[in-house]
């Protein structure tokens, strides 16, 4: 049950970092068609805004894959002269950033809500609901709370956090 659990978490995390990757590649074609707009002389109202929420989206919905795969910054230099106490360090760091994700992911929600009760919309000219692209924003906060929350119940639970060591943590040979 444990490891159907932690392939279904590890999917979703994949799943989100490919929808991050598809952003970047929106965005790329957004800039590709705002330079031909201009070339040709045709309006393409809002495009600096649809760049700006596919930038939001696709750094918010790659957090969670990335802090699995040890691409967040860590201070590894003072968990390692942490020693025998390193378990300590890593509890703390993750409770601190469980509960600091869990915060951003509850306001994030609480925004995206409130955009979409209040009927807000951007103010650009693409007058875009901006619920819209708070959605991504706030899917992508929620994923990096339930990450954390995945690595602080399984450091609790075995001693051990899912986040992959980079080449950075690894001592010389």
């Amino acid at each position: 049950m444990t490891s159907t659990i932690r392939r279904v978490l590890d999917a979703i995390y994949d799943f989100a970092a490919v929808l991050a990757a598809i952003c970047l590649v929106l965005i790329l074609i957004v800039i590709v068609l705002q330079m031909a707009s201009r070339w040709t002389g045709i309006s393409f109202p809002g495009s600096t805004a649809y760049a700006g929420y596919l930038m939001a989206a696709s750094s918010f919905l790659a957090f969670a894959h990335a802090l699995n795969r040890g691409a967040h910054i860590r201070v590894s230099l003072l968990l390692t002269a942490l020693g025998g106490h390193r378990l300590w360090g890593e509890l703390w760091g993750l409770l601190i950033g469980t509960a600091a994700s869990t915060y951003l992911a509850w306001y994030a929600v609480k925004s995206v809500y409130w955009s979409y009760a209040f009927n807000d919309i951007s103010q650009g000219q693409d007058a875009t609901p901006i619920w819209i692209p708070q959605v991504p924003a706030a899917a992508g906060a929620v994923l990096l709370a339930v990450c954390f929350a995945d690595n602080l119940a399984t450091l609790l639970l075995t001693r051990r956090d899912n986040i992959r060591s980079s080449a950075i943590d690894q001592p010389a040979e």
